[in-house]
């Protein structure tokens, strides 16, 4: 007889990498080596108006943004910096604020003071901090505020602005061998060799390599895995994973989420960004979303309750699995604020609406809590099932109200029970 053996489990080891420390007033997020992968989103606003930016600031951290990127391009921005930072405080919004910065990030941070010291951390395009001999001195002004203000630093390249000389060096190169390269080697080189060479001269200078984050950034989805992939190879700093304008709607979710998934799962990345371009009066928030999204379907971290629900079919043209199905994950969601310190361990909940006798019963005993609704022609009732047993059947037309009760009631006995015993 031919012998069976066990059906392996995905899991992708984390990548080995260095632990940077991202720290503002007494608080500290880590980066790298074994933190959590962590969430980052930029805002769009005009950095001058401290308010409207602190305002969205404040919506990007409750969404769940660890850290949150903002331009600092003018004189005008980087005085404005220590304000957000100030008003942040007073809205009881502790989240880091990174400085993102292009062209003359060297005179912003040697001249505003206050700015290079309100910030948590200073993003680096090596690509666009000038040219030729002034390459070289602009960067070194840049690691030096860094130095002076103990900041870490995201060296991050973009394929949209790429060392231009360095590209044009290595094409050279390229030209000189006996069987050249494609063009996109030849591309990919000059990325991650901006970053590694760049994060070298930066620890030559007695830069702390822990306190150095790469990027390289490509709108397509195989080049970013690409350069990844061999990136990861070259170096152990921590990496910060996103593909750069990814595009709108489900356009840029997807792609971004194929691209950050297989480097993920792969145990490649540190921090991530979704970089969607919203719809006009689309919240900011999205890109969040969906990052923790990705997290939470990889089992990478875990956030939220996930809410499994069946796609519907020709034994479901009722919409009150739908309507349930919304209303009980809006309701998880809302409540996760409060949750995540009165009920530890609440986000790793699974929660099922079925909406018929098929697949329902089975999926809700694999919850933790699950209904199975009645579909169409079935018996108007709907059993829920706890810890995989049957517990009761609900009826009539509160089934909803009814249900998102026995919710809140297990979660309150359950995890409750926990946050008791971990205060003793």
């Amino acid at each position: 007889m031919q012998s069976t053996q066990p059906v392996e489990t995905a899991a992708a080891g984390r990548r080995q990498s260095r632990q940077a420390r991202v720290v503002w007033a007494s608080r500290v997020v880590t980066v790298g080596g074994d933190a959590p992968v962590r969430v980052q989103s930029m805002t769009n606003t005009d950095t001058v108006d401290a308010i409207g930016t602190a305002i969205q600031v404040k919506q990007l951290a409750l969404a769940g943004s660890e850290m949150v990127r903002i331009t600092v391009n003018t004189p005008e921005a980087a005085r404005a910096v220590p304000h957000i930072r100030d008003q942040l405080d007073r809205m009881g919004i502790d989240v880091p604020l990174i400085g993102d910065f292009h062209y003359n990030g060297h005179r912003l941070l040697t001249d505003f003071p206050a700015c290079a010291e309100a910030l948590s951390k200073y993003r680096i395009n090596p690509g666009n901090v000038g040219k030729g001999d002034k390459r070289d001195r602009q960067f070194g002004q840049m690691i030096e505020a860094a130095m002076r203000w103990n900041k870490p630093v995201r060296i991050g390249v973009n394929w949209g602005s790429l060392d231009q000389e360095l590209l044009t060096r290595l094409m050279d190169e390229n030209n000189s061998r006996a069987e050249p390269w494609d063009a996109k080697p030849v591309m990919y080189e000059a990325l991650i060799r901006s970053a590694v060479e760049s994060a070298g001269r930066a620890q030559s200078m007695g830069m702390d390599g822990n306190q150095i984050m790469l990027s390289c950034k490509v709108s397509g989805v195989q080049d970013l895995v690409s350069v990844y992939r061999a990136l990861a190879r070259r170096c152990d700093y921590a990496l910060h994973l996103g593909l750069t304008e990814a595009g709108m709607g489900t356009k840029g979710t997807v792609a971004s989420a194929t691209a950050l998934s297989i480097l993920l799962q792969e145990g490649i990345g540190d921090t991530i960004r979704v970089s969607l371009t919203p719809a006009p009066g689309e919240s900011r928030n999205q890109e969040v979303v969906i990052a923790y999204e990705i997290l939470q379907a990889l089992g990478v971290r875990s956030f939220v309750p996930s809410v499994t629900a069946c796609p519907g079919c020709g034994r479901t043209t009722s919409t009150t699995f739908q309507e349930l199905t919304q209303q009980i994950d809006e309701f998880l969601r809302a409540q996760m604020p409060l949750w995540r310190e009165k009920f530890p361990g609440v986000e790793k909940l699974k929660v099922a609406v079925m909406g018929c006798i098929v697949n329902g019963p089975g999926e809700s005993k694999h919850a933790d809590i699950g209904i199975s609704l009645p579909g169409t022609g079935e018996a108007p009732a709907a059993p829920v099932f706890i810890d995989g047993e049957k517990r009761m059947t609900l009826r009539g037309d509160a089934i909803a109200r009814d249900f998102q009760a026995v919710v809140e009631d297990y979660i309150e006995k359950r995890f409750g029970q926990r946050a008791v015993a971990r205060g003793a």
